[in-house]
């Protein structure tokens, strides 16, 4: 089943509520197409050269953020093209394979990619995307916090919201509610225009980094 058929099928009822798959295993990711599955989580590890290769370029270059609408075929020269050092081209190969990963999976020709080096928290408040499913890999720095969705209060979500704290807004109960992307896994995070999933969009936000840096992937569904 690919997502274009997910998305046009109507909304599936009986699912209660919603789960997260997590493994070591790659095998894991097209759980995402279960309906009461929000969100896939493979947890990887980074080996060597490929963790030299994200050092490299953090310390190369501190600002560094690229924005491209790429395919599996033109990524790593895309990549190559954008990557400040030529010693990086591990990480410009991992990407490309992500790439045509997510590409296959979700039967989509273009891909959205970001790469960005971050000093602090992008978007420091839980909130669900408006996207069908985001693809999200933390190589450098600690991962993305989510929430599991039988512990928030999705009334405490949105912009409209007060200036508190998630905590002190009452969007989840305790700290131990929340959960971590690990360093290097491989996320697929199901959003709200994923049909039959309003209303159970995974809640995330994004760590503090507190002096730290990360360099965070994500992909999406190009146009």
């Amino acid at each position: 089943m690919n997502v274009l058929a997910a998305l046009q099928e109507p909304a599936k009822t009986g699912a209660k509520t919603r789960r997260t798959v997590i493994s070591d295993d790659v095998s894991c990711l097209p759980e995402i197409y279960q309906d009461d599955v929000n969100m896939a989580i493979w947890n990887r590890a980074l080996d060597p050269l490929l963790r030299a290769s994200v050092t490299r370029l953090v310390m190369t270059d501190p600002s560094f953020q690229i924005g491209l609408m790429t395919t599996p075929r033109s990524a790593y020269k895309s990549l190559i093209k954008a990557l400040p050092d030529s010693n990086t081209n591990v990480l410009a190969e991992d990407i490309t394979c992500l790439v045509d990963m997510f590409s296959c999976l979700f039967e989509v020709e273009h891909v959205g990619l970001r790469l960005t080096v971050l000093h602090g928290a992008m978007c420091p408040r839980f909130h669900v995307d408006k996207v069908p499913c985001r693809l999200i890999s933390t190589y450098v720095g600690p991962g993305t916090q989510w929430l599991e969705h039988q512990t928030v209060d999705r009334s405490k979500l949105g912009p409209s919201a007060s200036l508190a704290s998630d905590h002190q807004r009452g969007t989840y109960t305790s700290e131990q509610d929340i959960r971590v992307v690990q360093s290097g896994a491989v996320g697929l995070l199901k959003g709200e225009a994923w049909d039959g999933n309003e209303g159970a969009g995974l809640v995330h936000r994004s760590p503090s980094v507190e002096g730290a840096v990360r360099l965070l992937l994500t992909l999406d569904f190009g146009r």
